[in-house]
C-alpha cells in the first residue's frame, strides 16, 4: 500500500488529505513510523526522528499510530489476495508477495490480474495500491517501487537482463547505504558494472553476500512465495522521553515492556527459549545481550527474571534512551522444508501497500 499509515489515517480523517502528516511519536525522541506523500515532498521519512521531521517541515502534523485499524485494513485488503491465489507470503501489515502461475481466475496475465486487485483495494478500502510484476520475487520487489504512488510495474523475462544491467546498485533490494557506499569505492555502481564481477571477487570483497549479488544481478532468485511465513521473534521495545541512568527506573521500564511481550505471546500463541535485550544508549551506540533457557517460556515474570539477568550482566557505559525485550528460538521453528517443485516461470507479484 502506498505510505499505508498515513494514508489510512488521512481515509478516516477528511480534514489530514492533502496536508502533511507523519504518523508516529510527536515528543523530542519520537521516531516516524510513517509518512504522507505531502510531507515526504519536504524530506521526511520513516525511522525519522521527529525533531528532524518537524525541522524539515515546519507545518507537519503528527497522528498517533492506530495499529487495531491497520491490522484491520490489511485483513481485508488480504481477503481481496485470496480470491486470486493461496499463494500468498504477507511480508508485514503493508506489503506481501503473490504468486499467480496458477490462479484462481484463470487469468494468464499478472498485469492484467496486478490491476483488477489494485482497482478491487480502491473500491472496497479507499485507499491506493503499487504493485511489481516479474519472474521472482526480488525483480518484483523492485518494481514495486517504480511507478508508486498508485501505479505498477511489468518486468518481462526477456526484459529482465536489460532492467537490472541499467538500474542503480542502490536500487538492488538488500543493498542498503553501506554496501552501495563499498560498491561504489569499488567501481561498482549500476548492475551492469556488478555484472562483470566474477563471484569469486564478489564473495571475497562481501562474504556470503556475494553470492547473492552475483545471482540476482542476472535475474536467479529461487525464493518460493512461501504462504505460511513462521515467525522467528517476538519483541517490544520503548524509547524514553529523558534518558535514563538508574537500573531501579530501568526495571520498572522493563516490566512493562514484559507485560507486552507477554500479550503479543499469549495472541501469537508461541513461545520462545532465547532471550534478548536490547539497550541503546544516549550516544545512540547499540548493544544486545542474548541468554538462551533449557525450556519455552512466555510468561511476564519469566521474561523480566531474565531480562533483568541481563541487565545486571555489566555495568551501563551511559544513560539510556531505549530498552527492548525480544524471545526467539520459538516453538514454530519445528517446520519441516517441503521438496521444491520445478516450474518453467513462475511469475509473482510484489505489492506494496
Amino acid at each position: 500500500m502506498d505510505a499505508f499509515y498515513a494514508s489510512v489515517e488521512q481515509l478516516d480523517n477528511p480534514e489530514l488529505r492533502g496536508k502533511a502528516i507523519a504518523v508516529g511519536g510527536s515528543s523530542e525522541r519520537g521516531v516516524v513510523s510513517a509518512a504522507s506523500y505531502e510531507a515526504r515532498k519536504y524530506g521526511v521519512k520513516s525511522a525519522m526522528s521527529s525533531v528532524i521531521a518537524k525541522r524539515n517541515c515546519p507545518h507537519l502534523i503528527f497522528v498517533k499510530t492506530r495499529f487495531d485499524r491497520y491490522r484491520e485494513i490489511s485483513q481485508r485488503i488480504r481477503e481481496i489476495f485470496y480470491e486470486y491465489t493461496d499463494l500468498v507470503e504477507p511480508l508485514s501489515l503493508d506489503e506481501a508477495y503473490l504468486d499467480v502461475t496458477e490462479n484462481k481466475k484463470g487469468n494468464p496475465s499478472a498485469s492484467l490480474i496486478a490491476k483488477e486487485i489494485r482497482e478491487k483495494i480502491k473500491e472496497k478500502t479507499g485507499l491506493n495500491a503499487s504493485a511489481g510484476i516479474s519472474i521472482n520475487k526480488f525483480i518484483a520487489k523492485i518494481a514495486s517501487d517504480f511507478n508508486k504512488p498508485n501505479g505498477q510495474k511489468t518486468v518481462n523475462p526477456e526484459e529482465v537482463e536489460e532492467f537490472l544491467e541499467v538500474l542503480d546498485i542502490r536500487k538492488f533490494h538488500g543493498v542498503g547505504k553501506v554496501t552501495a557506499e563499498k560498491m561504489y569505492m569499488l567501481g561498482i555502481f549500476t548492475g551492469k558494472d556488478l555484472k562483470t564481477k566474477s563471484l569469486d571477487y564478489l564473495t571475497e570483497k562481501f562474504g556470503k553476500s556475494g553470492s547473492h549479488y552475483y545471482n540476482v544481478v542476472r535475474g536467479i532468485h529461487l525464493s518460493e512465495v512461501k504462504p505460511n511465513r513462521i515467525r522467528k521473534s517476538l519483541g517490544a521495545e520503548r524509547t524514553f522521553n529523558e534518558n535514563i541512568s538508574s537500573e531501579i527506573f530501568m526495571l520498572e521500564r522493563l516490566e512493562n515492556i514484559a507485560e507486552e511481550i507477554e500479550r503479543r505471546l499469549k495472541k501469537s500463541k508461541v513461545a520462545g527459549k532465547t532471550i534478548t535485550l536490547k539497550i541503546k544508549y544516549s550516544d545512540f551506540t547499540q548493544q544486545t545481550r542474548s541468554k538462551t533457557v533449557s525450556f519455552y517460556i512466555s510468561s511476564k515474570e519469566l521474561i523480566l527474571e531474565n531480562a533483568k539477568e541481563l541487565l545486571y550482566q555489566e555495568k551501563m557505559k551511559d544513560s539510556v534512551r531505549l530498552l527492548g525485550i525480544s524471545l526467539s528460538n520459538l516453538n514454530t521453528d519445528k517446520s519441516e522444508k517441503k521438496p521444491k517443485e520445478e516450474k518453467e516461470i513462475e511469475v509473482q507479484l510484489k505489492f506494496e501497500f
